[in-house]
């Protein structure tokens, strides 16, 4: 019984250091994971930022090419107009920075899709507006869905067609 009365006490401080070095580990992990989680958390929404900008200043631009390619009799759009020319070839820049900051092809391929159908516009190859409705409306899903990727967006959001 004496060997017990001995052995007891550090069998009971082993068991405290495993259970402690356990825990530590243990208390370690969660940190990671809540680590790795945010730092995701920080990296979609700095890539939301970026993006967001990105085709904000492309519609800006979009929405000028298409006002200017529309305002003027087809006549008068020629491709020596260096005013459609400034504003196609800022078109086509601020379609190279969605290009290089969109985490999804189809969010290229409507940037794209949209630039073109403008391009067409503003060299008088568009006689209606309408035409680059389907584009448009191609290029904010596609957009949307790069941005928040598995979401959908709410009924009353007045964005959904």
């Amino acid at each position: 019984m004496g060997s017990w009365g001995t052995l007891w006490p550090a069998l009971l401080s082993l068991a405290g250091v495993v259970l402690g070095a356990g825990g530590s580990l243990f208390g370690q992990y969660l940190v990671s994971r809540a680590s790795t989680r945010q730092l995701e958390v920080q990296e979609s929404a700095a890539h939301r930022a970026e993006l967001k900008h990105a085709v904000l200043k492309f519609l800006s631009i979009a929405s000028q090419v298409e006002k200017t390619a529309f305002a003027l009799p087809h006549a008068d759009v020629s491709a020596a107009d260096p005013v459609i020319d400034r504003l196609v070839d800022d078109l086509w820049l601020a379609h190279a920075e969605i290009d290089l900051s969109a985490r999804s092809e189809p969010l290229r391929g409507a940037a794209y899709r949209y630039a073109a159908r403008l391009t067409e516009a503003a060299r008088g190859e568009l006689a209606d507006a309408s035409a680059l409705r389907g584009p448009q409306v191609q290029f904010f899903d596609a957009a949307y869905d790069d941005m928040w990727p598995g979401q959908r967006r709410a009924a009353g959001d007045p964005s959904t067609p």
